[in-house]
């Protein structure tokens, strides 16, 4: 890696919009800052963009001083690939616009933007785009890797609704990339993360939803977890696909429908979300109530901006984050065992077991439709781990370590934006082994030094 001059850096700053920042700069300290507390990088440049000619300028440099890059967009990814020491960080977050063409049912996306300002947007016309659900997430990130959420099963993945996208790949191209136009490159960002550039704008197909949606959190005692979860396994899989139920696995949060003596105890959370009328959906969730007790729930008609923060509060940012995952084949009685196993030594009040129900849409489509490839298994596993104290690091990476090869018997893949740092070899386990020979491809094409390599890396060949 080269060291820049001020000669460098100012001209640099000569053809830019936005912001270079230096560690000199008062502010330096808050630009490099990311969501997972773990990382404490020190970049030697921060190309705050405001343009796209920015994004152009910042990679040209980048490329042309050999410098190590990172992109960062929401900055909200587990594995911390947001920053980096000494390289330059190409900083998307002042990019944030968000414009919806509610004729056509599409929303126009900047690179840097946040789901709640995708959520804001597109609210005041009835829609919403499928993506994720903790507010604060980049746009960007979640939906180069895959992007579920609580529309999903019925309307598919973000990348099923991409309709195209702009992207400024390794030698400063400006690609704009769809069905009709760099159709290759098209397939390989839906899945592929940000291996082959930085892509400035997105444009989606917005689902028509309305305003409020009936969901809720059931609160179930962890006494009858057993018996609660082999049930819920069979369930989930016979409901319509407008019917979204989650299972999570953690110490009660201090939520006001909770008895006070129930807070910081084990319980199993049941959130949903229902796309349809509420006498319906009740139906569908009372076997849910009847099967074993509950300590108490929230359930009704909710406004979709405020139910897309339901799970802010447990994902805040500055904690100490460190995931690791797998697509589940199923919830069998041997995997249910593990899973306790592992909830009744939480390492902190933070950690959860985290269980989404897949399937619907986009186990319709077909796999090599797009780059995101495993779109069949029923259920994913996130063990997130959280935790506050640097001392405590060794004791909760143990933890969350040992629990993955538990149940690696029970898996079969893993989604890439649920993956922390975990090596080469664990990246292919994201994608099949045709998927992932058409991503090599990809890259020896757009990116062939690896200049984008701080991600979940799909290396070139040579």
């Amino acid at each position: 890696m080269s060291t820049l001059s001020n000669d460098q850096i100012s001209e640099l700053k000569s053809r830019f919009r936005g912001h270079v920042i230096t560690p000199e700069d008062s502010h330096y300290d808050y630009a490099r800052k990311i969501w997972n507390g773990m990382f404490d990088k020190r970049p030697s440049l921060i190309a705050q963009c405001v343009t796209t000619a920015d994004v152009v300028s910042a990679v040209n440099f980048a490329r042309e001083h050999d410098l190590l890059v990172a992109v960062k967009g929401g900055g909200h990814n587990s594995a911390g690939n947001a920053v980096c020491d000494d390289g330059i960080v190409i900083d998307l977050s002042l990019m944030r616009r968000v414009n919806v063409n509610p004729r056509q049912k599409t929303a126009r996306v900047d690179g840097g933007a946040l789901l709640g300002d995708v959520d804001s947007e597109t609210q005041l016309h009835g829609l919403a785009v499928s993506a994720g659900v903790v507010s604060h997430t980049g746009v960007g990130g979640l939906s180069l890797g895959g992007g579920f959420g609580w529309l999903s099963r019925t309307h598919g993945l973000s990348v099923d609704n991409l309709i195209s996208a702009d992207i400024v790949t390794a030698d400063g191209t400006l690609l704009h990339v769809s069905q009709d136009e760099n159709e290759d490159l098209f397939w390989g960002i839906r899945g592929g993360g940000g291996n082959f550039g930085v892509v400035t704008s997105l444009e989606f197909k917005c689902a028509e939803i309305g305003t409020e949606v009936f969901s809720g959190v059931i609160v179930k005692a962890y006494d009858n977890a057993q018996d609660y979860i082999s049930f819920h396994q069979a369930y989930v899989q016979t409901l319509p696909d407008e019917m979204t139920v989650w299972l999570v696995i953690r110490k009660a949060p201090p939520l006001p429908f909770l008895p006070e003596e129930v807070h910081g105890q084990l319980a199993v959370l049941i959130p949903f979300a229902w796309l349809g009328d509420q006498s319906e959906g009740e139906k569908l969730i009372q076997p849910i109530r009847d099967h074993t007790p509950s300590h108490g729930e929230h359930v009704g008609m909710n406004p979709w901006v405020g139910w897309q923060t339901l799970f802010d509060g447990f994902a805040e940012h500055g904690a100490r984050n460190y995931w690791k995952s797998h697509h589940l084949k199923d919830l069998s009685a041997e995997c249910i065992d593990q899973l306790l196993s592992f909830a009744e030594t939480l390492p902190s009040d933070e950690c959860e077991i985290f269980i989404p129900h897949m399937e619907g849409a986009p186990s319709r489509v077909v796999e090599d439709a797009t780059a995101f490839a495993h779109r069949f298994t029923p259920f994913v596993l996130n063990i997130h781990t959280r935790w506050r104290d640097k001392n405590e690091d060794e004791k909760c990476l143990a933890w969350a370590r040992e629990f993955h090869q538990a149940t690696e018997p029970f898996s079969q893949g893993v989604y890439v934006n649920f993956l922390s740092e975990e090596g080469d070899e664990r990246v292919k386990d994201a994608y099949t082994q045709s998927t992932w020979e058409r991503l090599v491809q990809l890259k020896d094409k757009y990116d062939p030094n690896n200049i984008f390599s701080l991600n979940q890396n799909i290396k070139p060949s040579s």
